[in-house]
């Protein structure tokens, strides 16, 4: 009956509000630009052309973005591959909540994957990781999404779901 109780007390109580999106950043490339709360941090992933990182409320989302109309099946594969850390850093098993759900939004396709991994060693104090491709393709572009948000947090904060979903929702392709 306790547990009922703080169940319905939790369900009652207000959720956090995500922080409010108030800052548009435009990629490197002049393509696409997103937006994030302040005091997130931006920068190229040293190595990688490709591969541009924003970071803040300890989240992190990657954009890897490449010029042309990729085959967005197999971008998406590529795209899913992008890890924290190298692969070999992570364990092999991944738990996938789902897998290539498939859209499209005026000329965009979209294919969209999320999945649970765990590195071996601990980045920003966690070892396990939700980790969401979505991939879109179209009108000369191909766009990689990739959120990545400690699995505690996920599980746990809907503000932090929030900030995701409004992260990638504020991308905009011409």
């Amino acid at each position: 009956m306790r547990a009922l109780a703080a169940l319905l007390l939790a369900a009652a109580l207000p959720a956090d509000a995500p922080p409010q999106l108030t800052l548009r950043h435009t990629h490197p490339s002049g393509v696409f630009s997103f937006m994030t709360p302040p005091g997130w941090t931006l920068r190229a992933v040293e190595g990688r052309t490709d591969l541009y990182e924003a970071a803040g409320d300890g989240q992190i989302v990657r954009f890897v973005y490449t010029t042309g109309d990729v085959g967005y099946d197999s971008l998406h594969v590529t795209c899913m591959l992008e890890r924290l850390l190298p692969e070999q850093d992570a364990s092999p098993h991944l738990r996938y909540e789902y897998d290539f759900l498939s859209a499209v939004a005026g000329d965009y396709r979209i294919l969209d994957s999320a999945f649970e991994i765990t590195y071996d060693a601990p980045i920003a104090g966690q070892h396990e990781w939700r980790q969401r491709n979505v991939t879109l393709v179209g009108k000369g572009h191909s766009l990689c999404v990739i959120l990545h948000a400690p699995l505690k947090t996920w599980r746990k904060s809907k503000a932090a779901r929030a900030l995701q979903e409004a992260v990638l929702r504020s991308v905009t392709l011409p």
